[in-house]
């Protein structure tokens, strides 16, 4: 998913860009396909063709580079791409809903998928406390909370519960996919179908959690 936006202000360079969006450009594709340890402040600038000092003059660290690339990743692929297209589906919410795995389906047979960059900065850095680490974990609230606003439209009545349950399906399909089964949208849809009929009669979506006490 190529990044196209320039931002004003910045620094222009070679073939009329702009120095920093060529630097998140570069940062972007390589982030999202090979991860953030495996991609040096090397590569970034041979990719982008900056010189050292001008990428240093725009982002301070590595890290920083990673923080401004998730949040592009938040505005290209979740607000532009997967909740638009959801959108774009039905106006329904218990069609969104579904509509999510074939959002998926089409992504997971596309030569250039490329899975979850807010999982995959997560695995690769496992700290908690890590301001990457909490960025990724940040930007997959986001994406529940989507959910979770679907879910309450489709007179779900415990839609936070629902969203976190059906973000699951969604992560492990994801899963699914990066090991090679290209199904994995169309086999989560299949419970997801199952799951939100159940959710419309209060079960077994309402019951309490395994481990909890039950309030009764």
């Amino acid at each position: 998913m190529a990044v196209t936006e320039a931002q004003p202000g910045n620094e222009r360079v070679r073939g009329g860009g702009k120095a920093r969006e060529r630097i998140l450009e570069a940062a972007y594709d390589l982030f999202a396909h090979r991860g953030i340890q495996a991609v040096g402040i090397d590569a970034i600038i041979a990719h982008s063709g900056v010189a050292r000092q001008t990428l240093y003059r725009h982002f301070s660290s590595k890290q920083a580079l990673v923080l401004a690339f998730l949040e592009r990743r938040e505005e290209l692929w979740t607000k532009d791409w997967l909740q638009s297209e959801v959108k774009q589906r039905s106006a329904d919410p218990e069609q969104r809903l579904l509509a999510v795995f074939d959002v998926f389906d089409g992504w997971f047979r596309s030569p250039g998928f490329e899975g979850c960059s807010f999982i995959n900065v997560m695995l690769e850095i496992t700290d908690p406390a890590d301001p990457i680490h909490r960025a990724g974990t940040s930007y997959l609230v986001k994406i529940r909370d989507f959910l979770e606003d679907l879910a309450r439209s489709a007179g779900i009545a415990d839609a936070d519960n629902f969203a976190r349950q059906w973000h699951i399906l969604m992560k492990g399909s994801i899963v699914a996919a990066a090991e090679g089964d290209q199904d994995a949208a169309l086999r989560a849809q299949q419970i997801a179908t199952i799951a939100l009929r159940d959710a419309k009669r209060l079960e077994p979506w309402s019951r309490p959690l395994l481990g909890k006490p039950s309030p009764h």
